[in-house]
């Protein structure tokens, strides 16, 4: 199944672009918005345009969407793992 969204032909000439870039965009778009607010993942979204998880993030950063919107505590834990991680390798490159 698929859908058709009906645009004016001058949307077109306004933006300068093609009638398959702009489908594309609509479809980035839209995909970008549906996953800021959760409602797919980041693989639905690769597999309905076609690409891996890192070009999903890719395109969704180049359409100005946040990739990876963590709260702030779950800033602060990466953080600290990271952190930590960190003083485990400098011990072992001192021993």
């Amino acid at each position: 199944m698929s859908i058709t969204v009906l645009f004016p032909e001058e949307l077109l000439v306004a933006t300068r672009e093609d009638p398959e870039t702009f489908s594309r965009k609509v479809t980035i778009y839209t995909l970008g918005h549906l996953y800021a607010e959760g409602k797919i993942s980041s693989g639905f979204g690769a597999q309905i345009l076609g690409c891996n998880r890192l070009e999903f993030y890719r395109l969704l950063s180049e359409h100005g969407f946040s990739a990876i919107d963590h709260t702030e505590a779950e800033l602060e834990i990466e953080a600290q793992t990271s952190r930590e991680i960190a003083t485990r390798v400098k011990r072992a490159d001192i021993l």
